[in-house]
């Protein structure tokens, strides 16, 4: 009876972890970043209103409105453009 109690609480303490590590920045070379303007026009495509971009441990980080204009965080991958993870702004 405590094992699949055990193996519950393992696989919930590591479930977490493991969604945080698929949204981690890839390594990719400055030279194939794209530029400001290039994830400003895509995050405005998905929908989101950019007030600002910075570097985060390699990623493209978006300051910016969602469509209901509540303060969101939008990291995308920095070669491609892709959508990493998104989280309300504190």
């Amino acid at each position: 009876m405590k094992t699949p109690l055990i193996a519950a609480a393992f696989a919930a303490i590591l479930a977490p972890s493991a969604v945080w590590a698929s949204s981690d920045c890839p390594n990719v070379p400055r030279d194939q970043w794209m530029s400001d303007a290039q994830i400003t026009e895509k995050a405005k495509g998905l929908g989101y209103d950019v007030r600002s971009i910075k570097v985060d441990d390699g990623c493209l980080e978006a300051y910016a409105l969602d469509a209901k204009g509540k303060r969101v965080e939008v990291y995308f991958h920095p070669g491609t453009g892709e959508v990493l993870r998104v989280k309300e702004d504190d």
